[in-house]
């Protein structure tokens, strides 16, 4: 009789008698061979900055008028896969760091660069407009300006390479922005060469951000600005 009762209240699956697996020394065999997962410690900043600069310089190439608008469609697949799904995903890398600003700013313009690509290839052609369709984008362009402006600001706790992509981002966006609302391509392609400046800044940050991980030192310097 007394056996059958060990046997009922003995859990499912374990002999009555057999040593229970959350205690002592069996419980501490099992805790050895758990995997331990490590974070994340790569920095994905440069994957962001490259996307961005990229995608930038080829799009300001032709808003500047050194080539013809009719190669224009290439940017269409960078801004896709590379400004936009690459920079999104270095944005939510982002997040995992805990680098609040990264993944604001990254997630933000990979948005913006899919949402480019989206409004080129799906809806541009619905508004006929021409007037309609120069103010439509320049308020998209200045919108973005402004969200551009108030991250500068945030940046200038970052370091000067990042403070100066954003100063110069925000005032493409601007330029571009009253360019396109007033159908004015001087204004437009001036915009284009500050956006190619700003890739170049882009590319510089990235590029010290890798070279330094790399090295393991400072080899180009960014300027840390204190937070």
């Amino acid at each position: 009789m007394e056996s059958s009762v060990r046997d009922r209240t003995a859990p499912a699956g374990r002999a009555a008698d057999a040593p229970d697996p959350t205690r002592g020394a069996t419980a501490r065999a099992q805790e050895g061979r758990v995997v331990e997962t490590k974070p994340v410690t790569s920095d994905p900043a440069p994957l962001g900055l490259a996307a961005f600069a990229l995608t930038t310089f080829v799009l300001s190439i032709f808003n500047s008028g050194l080539m013809s608008e009719k190669g224009l469609p290439i940017v269409l697949g960078l801004a896709l896969a590379y400004g936009g799904l690459a920079q999104l995903f270095a944005g939510m890398w982002e997040f995992r760091t805990g680098n609040t600003f990264g993944a604001t700013a990254f997630t933000s313009y990979g948005a913006f660069w899919l949402s480019f690509w989206a409004f080129e290839q799906f809806y541009a052609k619905d508004i006929t407009d021409k007037v309609a369709l120069g103010n439509a984008v320049g308020l998209f362009l200045i919108g973005w300006g402004i969200f551009t402006a108030y991250m500068f600001i945030a940046s200038l706790r970052v370091s000067v390479a990042v403070a100066v992509v954003f100063f110069l981002l925000a005032t493409t966006f601007i330029v571009l922005g009253v360019g396109n609302a007033e159908a004015d391509k001087s204004i437009v392609h001036a915009g284009g060469y500050i956006g190619i400046a700003t890739a170049i800044a882009a590319w510089y940050a990235s590029f010290a951000a890798v070279t330094n991980s790399t090295f393991g030192r400072t080899v180009l310097p960014v300027k840390e600005l204190k937070r």
